[in-house]
């Protein structure tokens, strides 16, 4: 059973709002997010209604203030809970859109895309098994961009407009 609780103030302090399935719009509930507890499920919290805007993966556990989410502000404006994933996990990221050209595939994190693809972009990729989180900067560092099984014709397509990926991990069970 998911549950996901938003506090408006810093230390889960102020009103609070508990959530146990997917919101598209969490504004009528709370006016800012501060601090959150996941206390069961796997959840991604978006910063703007109906899942869009930049995107924070959220294991079990206490995130006293935006920064421990590497929130970029206290908006949290949807949220989705996902199902844990105990098979394997492969992806293929290309480096041109259409899932053309040079081509990687990886069954396992990715600390430094560049270092190991070899090129600075993903600009489309096929994951075929399991869920993986996308970073900005290399060491899992920067805006996320949750992917769940399918291909991504494009970066747009798992909500990022540059396709410069500084890293890239699996979303185990045992993390979250």
């Amino acid at each position: 059973m998911g549950k996901i609780i938003f506090y408006e103030g810093s230390n889960f302090q102020g009103r609070s709002y508990e959530c146990s399935a997917d919101c598209h719009d969490t504004y009528r509930y709370f006016n800012c997010c501060n601090s959150i507890r996941v206390m069961g499920g796997h959840w991604v919290g978006y910063e703007k209604p109906n899942y869009m805007g930049y995107q924070y993966v959220l294991g079990r556990g206490e995130y006293p203030n935006f920064h421990h989410w590497m929130g970029f502000n206290s908006c949290i404006r949807s949220c989705q809970m996902f199902s844990p994933y105990r098979g394997a996990y492969r992806m293929k990221i290309y480096n041109r859109p259409e899932m053309y050209r040079h081509m990687m595939e990886f069954t396992d994190d990715c600390p430094n895309v560049c270092d190991h693809f070899g090129y600075h972009g993903i600009y489309s990729c096929n994951c075929m098994e399991g869920y993986w989180t996308f970073y900005e900067h290399p060491n899992y560092r920067g805006r996320q961009y949750f992917l769940r099984p399918g291909e991504y014709r494009a970066c747009s397509e798992w909500g990022c407009m540059n396709p410069m990926i500084g890293s890239f991990r699996r979303m185990r069970s045992s993390l979250m």
